[in-house]
C-alpha cells in the first residue's frame, strides 16, 4: 500500500462491522475446497482456480475482503459475456449498477461502479493476481474525486 491510501484509513470498521462482516462471510463461504478444472499451472495456494483463455465464474467467484477497511466483494458467478452477479458490503449490502469481467490475453479485469448509498459513481477497476490470489487495482471514490491503490483478498 502507498501513501495515496492514507485518506482510505480514516473509513476504517469498527468491531460491530467487523462482526457483521465475519457472519456474511460465513453465510456466503463455499461448502467445499475451489479448484480448477483440468490442468493448469500450480499457484501458491493449490486451491486457488487458474485463468484460462476464456471468463471463468470460477476464478473470482467468493468473498473478497479489503484489509484496509473490510470492505468486501461478493462474487456468486460470471455470465459467458463477462456480467458479474457481484454485491458490494460496506457493511451494508449495496447493489452495484455495474459488474463486469474481462480477460486481455493473461490479465483478468473486473470492473464495479456503485451509485448506491452516497457513493455516486465510485468505482473499482481491478486485476486478478494469481500468483498471490488478489484483485488488485484503483478504487476511484466519486464523492471525494479521490483515487486509492487497493487490494482484496480471498476469504
Amino acid at each position: 500500500m502507498t501513501a495515496v491510501n492514507n485518506g482510505a484509513m480514516r473509513y476504517r470498521m469498527g468491531k460491530l462491522h467487523a462482526l457483521r462482516l465475519l457472519g456474511l462471510m460465513l453465510a456466503f463461504a463455499p461448502v467445499g475446497a475451489a479448484t480448477a478444472q483440468g490442468t493448469a499451472p500450480a499457484a501458491k495456494n493449490p486451491d486457488t482456480p487458474a485463468v484460462t483463455g476464456t471468463i471463468s465464474g470460477d476464478v473470482l467467484k467468493g468473498v473478497w475482503v479489503r484489509p484496509d477497511g473490510g470492505y468486501a466483494i461478493v462474487i456468486k458467478g460470471a455470465g459467458p459475456s463477462g456480467q458479474l452477479d457481484a454485491m458490494y458490503y460496506n457493511p451494508s449490502p449495496l447493489p452495484f449498477a455495474k459488474a463486469q469481467a474481462s480477460q486481455e490475453g493473461a490479465i483478468l479485469r473486473a470492473f464495479f461502479e456503485i451509485r448506491a448509498g452516497g457513493y455516486n459513481g465510485s468505482t473499482y477497476e481491478l486485476s486478478y493476481d494469481p500468483a498471490v490470489d488478489r484483485l488488485k487495482g484503483i478504487y476511484y471514490q466519486a464523492v471525494a474525486k479521490q483515487k486509492f491503490e487497493v487490494y482484496f483478498v480471498r476469504k
